[in-house]
Parts: structure tokens; C-alpha cells; sequence
């Protein structure tokens, strides 16, 4: 993993074996609180360090979880042999590390793009326990009918995207420029975004997610995303609030208003202009928002 500037992500590290020697990332911050445990569960491509404003902010009274999923941040990148890099293996790499860490207790649960959907997938299991749910620009159902895969998603899935996405990086990097809509990505936080998938290697994540978005019955990992959506309905008491940035290409407003349609209870903080990394292209509005709402909790 390429350095950057340690100062944009001031946390001890920890690490997790999910079995077969391979470890995992996480942070562990702040104090136990009865209020509950704040879960964040990051997307790709990106990695923990997607939460660290909301992390600091909430630190001082909330004991704060931030994974890295397999492949991605400071996590070990094994290879497709070592690792299978599907939903499935992720949502149980999620139920490990949390049955380690926080086995008991109440949790608030924030999460973003693939994040949404690994998050939900654990929730829905064990709904008593969910107190909030924080969810960006996130999906945990099957494309809703109206919403087309993007093409430079479907592009992501040819036998070129490979060498876009494994040998230039174009994905974590494109991610970085057209997931900001209101400001530019500053440098230094454009190259920690990118440090950890420096190699072809380590890029193996970043492609697997895209290859792994299930389109249609039968596909792997299907029978997860409609397993958990039908069970959404657990959480129509629940206090949801959904950040969105209308300019994400990918999670736009189609997910909001199937949100909306399947949680009716949800607050709603849309902003017209900021795009798929909300947390960075709007912080001074999304991240006072969303630690303002996990602390009512």
C-alpha cells in the first residue's frame, strides 16, 4: 500500500483473521457508549478512510467500527484462488469481524455504496440490535426496473474493463474525479483514496465488486440482494435517514425513491449537486448531518 499524508487519517490500526490466515482492517474508536456502537461499512472503491470526518466527530462519545473489506484499504489482497471476493463471503466476513469485536449490544450502521448492501444483508438478520441506519448513496435491493446498469459499469465487466481496471486503475482513479460534482478532489486525499490499489494485484477488489453486481436471478449473489431486500421491511420503524447526491451516476435517484418506496419513514437529505463520494464533495453539509442524526440515537 503506497503511503500518503498520515495526517488525514489519524487512527490506530487493528486487524482481524476472518480465517485462512488472512486479516482484515479496522479502526476501534471511542468509548463504549449505551447509546450503541456506530458501524461503518465503506464501498468501492473505496476504504475506510471514506468515514474519517464522521469517525473524529463521533469518537469523543460513541465507540466508532470502520471495516475494510477484503482486498481493499490496508486489508490483505489475496488472490481469486485464496479468496472467493463474492457477496456472499463478504456479508460473512462482516458477521466475523462484528461477532469478535461487538457481539452484543445495540449498533447504528452507516454505510455506503457496496456498503448498503454487505451492511443490510447483515441488519436484516438481526434487526433487534439495529437502532439507526445511516445509508449514502447506497442500494440493498436489485436494480430498480427503471435504472439502467451505467455503461462504464458494464464496460467494467468486459474482458477490457480488466485492463482498465487491474492495469491503470481507471476505476479507484475515475471514482476520485466523477464522484465529485461540487469541487475537485483535493490531491492528497485523491492519493489516499488510491494508495491501496497500487499494483495489478491489489486491484483485484476493485474489479471483483463491479464483476460481482448480480443483474438478473441466478446470477451469484442474487438470492442475497433479494433475500435482503424482502426483508427491508423490518426497518420501517427504524430511524433512517438517506444522503444522497443526486449527481451519482450509479446510485441516483431511482435508489432514493426505491428507498423511499420500501422505508417511508426515512428522512431524506438529497443534495442537488454533489455526486457519488457525498461525505467529500458536501462535508460541510453531509457529515454534521449524519453525526448530528447517529447522535439523537
Amino acid at each position: 500500500m503506497n503511503r500518503f499524508e498520515p495526517a488525514l487519517y489519524p487512527f490506530e490500526p487493528r486487524w482481524f483473521d476472518r480465517g485462512g490466515g488472512i486479516r482484515m482492517h479496522y479502526l476501534d474508536e471511542g468509548p463504549a457508549s449505551p447509546a450503541g456502537t456506530v458501524v461503518f461499512v465503506h464501498g468501492n472503491p473505496s476504504w475506510s478512510f471514506y468515514w474519517r470526518e464522521l469517525v473524529k466527530a463521533l469518537r469523543p462519545t460513541h465507540r466508532c467500527i470502520a471495516v475494510d473489506h477484503v482486498g481493499m484499504g490496508p486489508s490483505d489482497k489475496p488472490s481469486e484462488v485464496d479468496y472467493p471476493y463474492t457477496l456472499a463471503a463478504r456479508v460473512e466476513d462482516l458477521t466475523r469481524l462484528l461477532d469478535a469485536v461487538v457481539p452484543e449490544g445495540p449498533v447504528m450502521l452507516a454505510a455506503h455504496d457496496w456498503g448498503g448492501m454487505i451492511g443490510m444483508a447483515w441488519s436484516v438478520e438481526r434487526p433487534e440490535r439495529v437502532k439507526r441506519l445511516a445509508l449514502l448513496n447506497t442500494a440493498a435491493f436489485p436494480l430498480p426496473a427503471a435504472k439502467r446498469l451505467p455503461w462504464q459499469l458494464a464496460l467494467a465487466r468486459t474482458p477490457l474493463g480488466t485492463l482498465l481496471v487491474r492495469g491503470m486503475n481507471a476505476f479507484a482513479w475515475g471514482a476520485t474525479v466523477f464522484g465529485m460534482t461540487r469541487r475537485e478532489m483535493p490531491y492528497s486525499v485523491q492519493q489516499a483514496y488510491l494508495a491501496p490499489y497500487d499494483s495489478w494485484a491489489n486491484r483485484v477488489a476493485t474489479l471483483r465488486f463491479v464483476q460481482d453486481i448480480p443483474l438478473t436471478p441466478g446470477a451469484p449473489g442474487y438470492n442475497v440482494v433479494a433475500g435482503t431486500a424482502e426483508k427491508l421491511s423490518r426497518f420501517q420503524a427504524t430511524p433512517t435517514l438517506l444522503g444522497f447526491g443526486a449527481q451519482d451516476f450509479v446510485f441516483d435517484d431511482h435508489f432514493l425513491a426505491e428507498w423511499k418506496r420500501r422505508l417511508p419513514g426515512a428522512r431524506a437529505l438529497r443534495l442537488e449537486d454533489a455526486g457519488h463520494y457525498v461525505l467529500e464533495d458536501a462535508p460541510e453539509v453531509m457529515v454534521p448531518a449524519v453525526a448530528s442524526f447517529l447522535r439523537e440515537g
